[in-house]
């Protein structure tokens, strides 16, 4: 299968929302068994993922907003035109039985021109304009104080170092930022592959001097954070060195 089926097949999806595999195939003019090669291909990419026709159809691709109306409208047509309880065609009707339908993930909307990061650097540059540096730092620090109060309420329920580092590598990847937890010897990693606000922390380097302080005082007086790789200074990923000022605290 080409990578120019997988393109339309991913346009498909985009602007006339979630379909199932039958009506991919028709609109691409490919075989069902092709639509569900071509499907199964980017569902392992992460691009596109099933489901059931009932649940609730915001599921897909959370903050993607602007496909919704027209997968609406999409699921609506092809209710009154499929009747059948399985996209596969000349399948015998089983009603009650929800149909399969297929949509972008959020990773898959991704693949679609964003201009999220030209938007952030005006607002940064405006920002700096109107109200100084002063103002652009009381904005970065409202952030970092909406993060804490997250961060220290999930952090709460932790009793070891381990538990701590997990527990906020897996709020940071739901952040985007790609985040695990490592263990180095003694001490700890958190290591972020990603960083979803690269733009505005090129243009303003407070919101990395935010979150590194924001690490240490989350995890509290008892472990030292340190930065180990960074970004902005050339490395491929940033990460974090966590470890113990009193040696019994790092604990599994």
């Amino acid at each position: 299968m080409s990578q120019g089926n997988e393109d339309r097949l991913l346009f498909e999806l985009k602007s006339r929302g979630p379909q199932p595999a039958a009506a991919l195939a028709a609109a691409l003019a490919i075989t069902p068994m092709g639509a569900h090669k071509l499907l199964a291909r980017l569902q392992e990419q992460g691009l596109v993922d099933a489901r059931d026709e009932r649940r609730d159809m915001r599921s897909f691709g959370e903050g993607a907003e602007e496909g919704a109306e027209e997968g609406e409208g999409m699921v609506r047509t092809l209710r009154s035109v499929e009747s059948s309880g399985t996209d596969e065609p000349g399948a015998v009707s089983r009603p009650g039985r929800p149909r399969k339908l297929w949509a972008l993930t959020e990773a898959g909307h991704g693949r679609f021109p964003d201009r999220h990061a030209d938007l952030t650097l005006q607002l940064i540059q405006q920002a700096r304009a109107v109200f100084g540096d002063a103002g652009l730092d009381q904005l970065i620090s409202a952030r970092e104080r909406d993060s804490e109060q997250r961060y220290r309420a999930a952090l709460a329920r932790c009793r070891t170092t381990g538990d701590k580092v997990r527990e906020l590598a897996r709020l940071r990847a739901e952040e985007g930022y790609m985040a695990r937890a490592e263990r180095a010897g003694r001490d700890w990693l958190l290591v972020e592959d990603h960083c979803p606000i690269c733009a505005a922390a090129r243009s303003c380097q407070g919101f990395c001097r935010s979150e590194l302080a924001l690490f240490q005082r989350c995890l509290g007086p008892a472990l030292a954070v340190e930065r180990t790789e960074h970004l902005l200074a050339g490395a491929r990923r940033c990460a974090y060195r966590i470890k113990a000022v009193k040696e019994e605290v790092a604990a599994d």
